[in-house]
């Protein structure tokens, strides 16, 4: 049952990072949940005050997430229209991939400076609203990137530490 929980928790870190960049999943929680079925394993000895601080750290960066994009936004000067205009984009990113990889940096910007223009701003508002999101995006992607990514090098020290009652096949 460990190998299958080791498993699972090694997927679930890879989908956490990866949902670092596509905004439908979840990623610093999901890499949490791998980081949980690791301890739940009968090799590694429960560590609650690590479960509780990882769990903390993944919904705050989740949260902020959502609210950077909007503060870029509104800090640079952008109304509600371009806000739901990155959101659109968002959308637009994963289900149209015109733009390849890149579409999930190129369609929210283009997202805020549409949602911008239809509220009737001016052009050099519209863009700097956009600039914005686009920093605001940017910055939340970071963040979840560099979480999961820590969560899954801990995942592998600790896998690497406990190897020898992880891996044993009696």
């Amino acid at each position: 049952m460990d190998i299958a929980l080791l498993i699972l928790g090694f997927l679930l870190m890879l989908v956490g990072i990866l949902g670092s960049f596509l905004p439908i999943l979840p990623g610093p929680p999901l890499s949490w949940v791998g980081l949980l079925l690791l301890y739940l394993t009968e090799a590694v000895p429960n560590n609650w005050w690590v479960l509780t601080i990882t769990f903390i750290i993944a919904i705050a960066i989740t949260i902020l997430d959502y609210v950077i994009p909007a503060m870029g936004t509104k800090r640079f000067g952008g109304s509600k229209a371009g806000m739901w205009g990155t959101i659109v984009g968002l959308l637009v990113a994963i289900f149209v991939p015109i733009f390849g990889p890149l579409g999930i940096i190129i369609w929210p910007f283009i997202g805020a400076l549409i949602g911008e223009l239809l509220n009737k701003a001016n052009k050099e508002t519209a863009m700097k609203a956009a600039f914005g999101s686009f920093l605001g995006f940017l910055t939340g992607t970071f963040m979840k990137f560099v979480v999961t990514l820590l969560y899954a090098i801990f995942y592998v020290y600790i896998t690497v530490k406990y190897a020898g009652d992880l891996f044993t096949f009696s």
